[in-house]
């Protein structure tokens, strides 16, 4: 497949403000509030708003943190089912394709990348039924590829929302670069990708927190991936935060 593109998966104009290092502190005591409400039974929307409010954020300032934050119940336990890729060896690892892939592109072209609380690595991209094959693709999918072979693992199953504009173009791509470097990899569209992944028995990626609250197992892939590979990613912490 030809590649021709100059499109990036890069920062959003907004956010070398949105989060500049002025921002941080005041960030951070808006994501400590909300943590206290969310471990307090009151809902993402209802305490989003409210914390928004109160400390004047901007819509992609909410929508950072309210990635950015889950319950202590939440992080215990997505860590007790996580797997780190020294333990994929012969193992089956079924991948949310595009959850995956624009996290890493976005990290890449210089996005916005934030640690998590529960040690997730997640961008504010979105997909909307489009999808579009960016010059930081290729590169993507070499270096999850690279991650995942140190793990050895049996079998990789991409899988691609299907109504997604240019699944299958971005499938047939995993395939072909997979096919180049001898990977184990099978690259897939589906209608019910989050289903299959939530119901899946093998060990799933993904940083969807529905996925998570509901898969047996699963491995921090973009997190690896991002620092292992990508050094001068543009990583944004407000959990350490001092």
């Amino acid at each position: 497949m030809i590649l021709s593109t100059k499109r990036h998966r890069g920062a959003n104009p907004q956010d070398s403000k949105c989060f500049d290092i002025k921002q941080l502190n005041k960030l951070k005591t808006a994501l400590n509030e909300l943590s206290w409400l969310l471990n307090h039974g009151y809902t993402i929307s209802a305490s989003s708003e409210l914390v928004g409010n109160h400390h004047q954020l901007t819509s992609r300032q909410r929508m950072a943190i309210a990635r950015i934050v889950c319950t202590d119940e939440q992080i215990i336990k997505r860590k007790a089912t996580c797997l780190p890729t020294s333990k994929l060896k012969d193992k089956t690892v079924v991948i949310d394709g595009f959850n995956l892939l624009i996290t890493i592109e976005a990290a890449l072209g210089g996005g916005a990348i934030f640690n998590c609380s529960d040690s997730c690595y997640r961008d504010l991209s979105a997909v909307y039924g489009s999808y579009k094959i960016v010059a930081e693709t290729t590169a993507a999918i070499e270096y999850i590829g690279k991650t995942l072979e140190l793990g050895e693992p049996k079998k990789v199953v991409w899988l691609f929302d299907r109504p997604v504009s240019n699944s299958a173009k971005i499938a047939e791509l995993v395939r072909e670069i997979a096919a180049e470097h001898k990977w184990p990899f099978e690259a897939e569209t589906t209608d019910s990708t989050d289903s299959l992944l939530s119901k899946s028995p093998h060990t799933i990626v993904t940083c969807d927190s529905a996925i998570l609250e509901r898969t047996k197992s699963w491995c921090n892939l973009a997190y690896t991936t991002i620092t292992q590979q990508i050094s001068d990613a543009w990583i944004i912490d407000l959990i350490d935060l001092k």
